[in-house]
């Protein structure tokens, strides 16, 4: 019961971890303008992410634009889209292998619990995976903004800070990559029990010793 509930938890927290990364993929928020010098405007802000850019203003009017060029786009940016949306394609594979190899399922039938076991693993480890390729695109962004924002070379208008986006894709890295351990450690094969063979030995090799003991004290008497 424990494992099952192991495997729910680890299931649970990867689902909000995909759900929370297709959002912060989609949202416009990943760098805003910064409020450094005095070329800003401070009734307009501007929102950029991995596919348009928006400029809100105070009067509550936002625009929005595509990017015109996916080739004209800087490496970075080609690199966090395709990280991305390969984490996002993983979470939707171990996904489905998870819900086929839950004890609490019967996709597979009954009989094969071995297979279900090594599925569920599968599906761990591949959201595992899935939030280490979406860490590296959001840490990137990240640094590349503090480099930039602390760089004297770097014109005031060019600045930008941390978006709110940023934020939630830490968070949702961190629900994929605890929720694929819990997974993982929660799909032990069928009659294993999570024990260590070495602890079963333990508890085995005193029994002849023991019966060899007595016997020996019975002879002497």
């Amino acid at each position: 019961m424990a494992s099952t509930g192991l495997q729910l938890l680890g299931l649970l927290l990867g689902v909000l971890g995909g759900v929370a990364g297709t959002l912060v993929c989609a949202a416009p928020l990943w760098r805003i303008s910064a409020f450094v010098g005095g070329e800003l405007v401070i009734a307009q802000v501007l929102w950029e992410g991995l596919w348009m850019n928006c400029l809100s203003q105070t009067t509550g009017h936002i625009q929005c634009k595509t990017y015109d060029s996916t080739l004209a786009l800087p490496t970075s940016a080609q690199v966090a889209r395709t990280m991305t949306v390969l984490s996002l394609l993983l979470c939707v594979l171990a996904l489905t292998l998870a819900v086929a190899g839950a004890k609490c399922t019967h996709c597979l039938g009954d009989g094969n619990q071995g297979a279900k076991a090594r599925l569920a693993k599968l599906a761990g480890g591949l959201f595992v995976v899935a939030g280490l390729l979406y860490l590296v695109p959001v840490c990137w962004t990240a640094y590349s903004i503090i480099r930039d924002f602390y760089n004297p070379d770097v014109a005031a208008p060019f600045k930008r800070e941390l978006g709110p986006a940023l934020y939630l894709g830490w968070g949702a890295s961190l629900l994929l990559l605890v929720g694929g351990g819990l997974l993982h450690a929660g799909s032990s094969p069928p009659g294993t029990g999570g024990l260590p063979m070495f602890g079963r030995v333990r508890k085995d090799s005193p029994q002849p010793a023991t019966v060899e003991g007595k016997q020996q004290e019975k002879a002497y008497v």
